[in-house]
């Protein structure tokens, strides 16, 4: 199990549930389109909010931020230290900081001296398009084993800063070596991590990768606080999240919807009946773990294969045979009813669950 830090009042590691971050893609000095962004990563279920802070004005618009934001705001510095220290200032929660590319030792010093002052973490982040020249050369490239090294070297002036509020992040744009890079730090430290699949692409792409990358390592145990990466909306980022963490049972609440692929023996227009329940059943979910209800299962299934074992062992389920279905719900038939009839009686049955 791994150490574990406070984010905002939101514990990350030591065996918290794996919170779910994303980042503001809006300038944040656009204070009202950035807030109204802000505020719809958390309906949609964000834990941890992180801000660019490339500038002074930017660390100010950052603590108007932090004054009416929901959530724990991490701040997002590269190469100036005193910008990682003005957002210390204006109320972070923590900052993400490579102290690869902050400078000396004695400004990486003054950025842990205001987060120890303010008893906030420090994330260090280090990412394949930013590895230090030496490792490339010493590795032969950008490898895993270097991201790995790169991570722990960075971690260490922090200790021998007397500092050890810390959250490691090493990512890469490659599944492989990016797994590989976790499973290699996650045997040498036991400091919380946050994972991701960095640049992983448009949604379409980047969804796909993301479940392999992020899936595989909370499969594994890794993995303290993620964030999917998708260009574009980063709502779709939480979303998403909350999703992966759901089919992993990594987090509860909601439905979990199953169908079958259909084959030569299904009789009925499942793909139809199908997708009209998933849609309708996105709605139910969302209010369901709104109000804190735990997760059921609805399952819809084309034939008598498989269909009556899945639909039984479903909160609420559907075998359908050639024009009809039998529902069962909690593992008992309730009904049979007509293949045009299905759709509506799962919905309203998922309704009253």
């Amino acid at each position: 199990m791994t150490k574990q830090v406070i984010c905002g009042g939101l514990p990350i590691g030591g065996g918290a549930p794996v919170s779910i971050q994303s980042m503001l893609n809006i300038d944040v000095r656009r204070f009202e389109c950035a807030r109204a962004q802000l505020d719809a990563l958390v309906d949609a279920g964000a834990d941890i909010v992180r801000i660019a802070v490339p500038d002074a004005d930017s660390a100010a618009a950052f603590g108007e931020m932090k004054k009416v934001s929901k959530v724990p705001l991490v701040a997002d510095i590269h190469f100036d230290y005193r910008l990682a220290i003005a957002a210390i200032e204006q109320g972070a929660d923590k900052v993400r900081i490579n102290p690869g590319n902050i400078g000396s030792k004695d400004r990486i010093a003054a950025v842990v001296k205001a987060a120890k002052e303010r008893g906030i973490p420090i994330r260090v982040g280090v990412n394949s398009g930013s590895l230090e020249k030496e490792l490339i050369e010493k590795y032969g490239g950008v490898t895993a084993e270097g991201l790995c090294e790169s991570a722990l070297k960075n971690v260490k002036i922090l200790e021998n800063m007397d500092f050890g509020d810390i959250v490691i992040s090493l990512k890469s744009s490659d599944i492989v070596m990016n797994h590989k890079a976790h499973l290699l730090i996650a045997e040498k430290t036991d400091y919380p991590l946050h994972i991701g699949l960095t640049e992983a692409g448009t949604p379409e792409m980047g969804k796909r990768k993301s479940a392999i990358a992020l899936g595989a390592l909370l499969l594994c145990g890794i993995g303290d606080t993620m964030r999917v990466s998708l260009t574009g909306d980063p709502v779709r980022e939480v979303i998403f999240a909350k999703e992966l963490l759901k089919d992993l049972k990594l987090r509860q609440g909601g439905i979990r919807f199953v169908s079958c692929p259909t084959c030569g023996r299904t009789k009925v227009n499942l793909p139809e009946i199908a997708q009209r329940v998933e849609n309708a059943l996105r709605p139910i979910a969302d209010e369901r773990e709104r109000a804190g209800k735990p997760s059921i299962t609805v399952a819809v299934m084309g034939c008598a294969v498989n269909g009556p074992g899945e639909a039984r062992e479903a909160d609420l389920g559907a075998a359908c045979g050639a024009g009809k279905a039998v529902i069962f719900a909690h593992g008992e038939i309730i009904k049979s009813v007509s293949e045009n009839a299905l759709a509506d009686e799962l919905i309203a049955l998922a309704k009253q669950l």
